[in-house]
């Protein structure tokens, strides 16, 4: 007897996890809240401006992800040496900050460099360490004080010491060694340094190319599907205004939190759980501006608590397609929290005053469109309780015969490439499972 296999979210992990279940014979039926896939891998026209929900690129450690995506895209796919900058002290010096000091004010430099020198020789991995105790540890006071601590407190929301370490600080902080060190003092650049060094993004189109090619080749997706409910013990989710689908697994890669709205019954420790979980919200505001700004920079870097947003890319640098010649589409990130909330009414007009003021665009580039998102489930914030709390829901969760998957399943910190291998691996776990029946 088959197995109906239920995936609930289309995107990216989603769709890969049905395009793998399907590679290997085996059918699946994709629920979609919106009435395209893709989640926050997608893009939308705006005249003939093209904005991504937010920057995404694609970033490969994994041959078999390159090959795929290549495949997949069929020739609409470059690759770009990353191009990243951080505006600070009045100047931008290029990312990362640690590999680049010979660019900052001399005093600052010195301090930086004598910061690192003090702990080289004690550095140590993150793995369930205070982050603020770890940044400290392993990078030195001066690059603490003036790029890692006031960064990243502006972009996780929270108290760097309310954070543990985990794998997550030693794939996505790049790593930095006493040559790059002073190396940067003396004015050799640190390109490529980090995870992200270069990137891949589609020609033509956006990024929601690759979700889009995925579902040509992934099998049924149901879209406009809002699941209400997860009946865990007769295994059926109810659909909103489309009632109920059975199913013997389930790939669940929509917002972890989401399980205590929907799921039921669920015993007390797991609601628990789930209500421990915390997370921060990215408001992301697109433009289209009149000529071209910034040639050549990809994104910049924004430490300063002056200026509301943490990031700003440009759209066209990605791809020439994104915007008209001489204009521009760029994206700003601003990110808040139950803990840091943001003025809504007022965070539109401090992102312009701030694109001013660091002189991102000019008053002479007059604004043509301009697109807002507000996304909800950002980024999980590793605090104590996240190791324990995670895995128990997701060890009650197999049980059930379901599969977290995906950036906001999982409840990890993933890049694309991460997404499309956890669809992967969640479609092996099924294949395991159905073999045994």
């Amino acid at each position: 007897m088959s197995k109906k296999i239920v995936i609930l979210g289309g995107g990216l992990s989603g769709l890969s996890a049905a395009w793998h279940l399907k590679e290997k014979g085996l059918k699946s039926a994709v629920y979609e809240k919106e009435d395209s896939v893709g989640g926050l891998c997608r893009s939308k026209k705006s005249g003939n401006f093209i904005f991504d929900y937010d920057g995404h690129l694609l970033h490969f450690q994994n041959n078999y992800t390159l090959e795929l995506v290549t495949k997949l895209l069929k020739g609409n796919l470059a690759r770009h040496e990353r191009c990243a900058w951080i505006s600070n002290f009045g100047i931008f010096s290029r990312y990362p900050f640690q590999a680049n000091l010979h660019a900052l004010p001399k005093k600052v430099a010195i301090e930086c460099l004598w910061g690192f020198l003090r702990v080289c020789n004690t550095r140590s991995s993150g793995d369930g360490k205070n982050f603020l105790k770890w940044i400290n540890a392993n990078l030195g006071q001066g690059i603490a004080k003036y790029f890692m601590i006031p960064y990243n407190e502006k972009f996780w929301t929270v108290p760097l010491n309310q954070m543990v370490c985990s794998t997550w600080t030693d794939k996505f902080i790049p790593q930095v060694y006493l040559y790059d060190i002073v190396s940067g003092f003396f004015g050799t650049n640190g390109s490529g340094l980090g995870y992200n060094a270069s990137f891949w993004y589609p020609k033509r189109g956006g990024i929601v190319q690759l979700p889009l090619a995925f579902e040509k080749q992934s099998g049924p997706i149901f879209k406009n599907c809002l699941i209400t409910g997860i009946d865990l013990k007769n295994k059926e989710i109810t659909i909103k205004d489309k009632g109920k689908q059975r199913f013997d697994r389930l790939i669940y890669t929509i917002p972890l939190p989401e399980l205590a709205r929907i799921a039921g019954p669920l015993p007390k420790r797991i609601i628990e759980n789930l209500n421990k979980l915390r997370w921060n919200s990215i408001f992301n505001l697109n433009l289209a501006v009149e000529g071209r700004v910034h040639p050549g920079k990809h994104w910049v870097y924004f430490p300063q608590k002056n200026t509301v947003f943490f990031r700003a890319g440009f759209y066209h640098n990605f791809s020439g397609s994104n915007a008209p010649d001489r204009k521009s589409s760029l994206y700003t990130e601003v990110s808040y929290s139950k803990d840091k909330p943001i003025n809504k009414k007022t965070v539109i007009k401090r992102i312009l005053d701030g694109l001013h003021s660091k002189n991102i665009i000019g008053r002479k580039n007059k604004i043509l469109a301009m697109d807002q998102n507000d996304i909800d489930y950002g980024y999980p914030i590793y605090d104590s309780n996240y190791l324990r709390a995670t895995a128990e829901i997701k060890e009650f969760l197999a049980a059930k015969d379901i599969i977290a998957c995906g950036r906001y399943g999982s409840w990890k910190y993933m890049s694309m490439e991460d997404s499309i291998l956890d669809g992967k691996l969640a479609a092996s776990k099924i294949l395991k499972k159905c073999s045994k029946d």
